[in-house]
């Protein structure tokens, strides 16, 4: 027992890394690991994700939000699509087969892989304008960057398409009981021009306000088991606070190219399932 907690709370501390780097909750390591390498029930591995996520969130928060990476305006405002979305996912859950949207979403998710490939060298978004609407909202911001050794003012825009795919998140969220927060980056990095590392920031932020609201259901469920979540949530929490110091000391380019090939991965993996492999 005391073998498998210290595999556990090894595994978790390379998701809280990867999650806290990359704007993801853990859930993509966490899940495979346990199911497949320890042979955990898959509703407690959902549990412990559940757990990862927050503990991810809450890990990286200090860092980002005290260096103002996270744009807290920007994820409070998209977190209301995100809830909605969600709640309508969960509402016509069952309505439709869980079988194309895996297609459909892994189709979109390829999609975005080969977009952000075409612009991996860029380090900043550049000619970005923004919409009237981002500047009455004030969604705009700067951060410092450590790597660049300067203050980074950037603008948003595409406001209306990064609600709209925030919402598309949480429908997805609710209907395939799985994490968005590679949508929420892609929806930032992609459509609202945002900085990359501020896209993942927020992106952190977001996934821990998500998950905090549904821990709840989970617990009541009796899915989340204390000997698995425990070492799970130290050992995410100890890797997200290490990421944080990773990524405020990495270049945006190299966070996006160590996204992309998981966002490939993802969207494989989902269109595996539509298609029944």
């Amino acid at each position: 027992m005391i073998l498998t907690s210290l595999i556990i709370l090894l595994i978790s501390i390379v998701a809280g890394v990867f999650g806290s780097l990359l704007g993801l909750g853990g859930g993509i390591i966490v899940i495979p690991m346990l199911t497949l390498l320890l042979g955990v029930n898959i509703k407690y591995a959902i549990g412990a994700s559940i757990v990862s996520v927050i503990a991810t969130s809450s890990g990286a928060a200090v860092t980002y939000v005290r260096d103002k990476i996270t744009n807290l305006r920007i994820g409070m405002f998209l977190e209301i699509a995100t809830t909605t979305g969600a709640l309508t996912g969960a509402f016509i859950a069952g309505l439709i087969s869980s079988k194309y949207l895996y297609i459909i979403f892994g189709l979109l998710l390829l999609y975005s892989a080969f977009t952000m490939l075409k612009k991996r060298n860029e380090e900043l978004p550049e000619g970005v304008v923004s919409q009237p609407i981002a500047k009455k909202l004030k969604l705009e911001g700067s951060y410092y960057d450590k790597v660049l050794k300067k203050e980074i003012k950037y603008n948003v825009t595409g406001v209306n398409k990064g609600f709209g795919m925030m919402y598309i998140a949480g429908v997805i969220s609710g209907l395939l009981g799985i994490g968005s927060g590679i949508f929420k980056v892609m929806a930032m990095d992609l459509f609202m021009r945002l900085p990359m590392k501020v896209s993942t920031a927020t992106s952190n932020f977001m996934i821990g306000v998500t998950a905090a609201a549904s821990a709840g259901v989970y617990l009541v469920r009796g899915n989340i088991d204390p000997k698995i979540a425990g070492p799970v949530a130290l050992g995410v929490l100890i890797g997200a606070t290490l990421g944080t110091k990773i990524m405020t000391n990495m270049k945006s380019t190299t966070i996006r190219k160590i996204f992309i090939p998981v966002l490939a991965y993802v969207s494989i993996e989902m269109l595996l399932k539509g298609l029944g492999v």
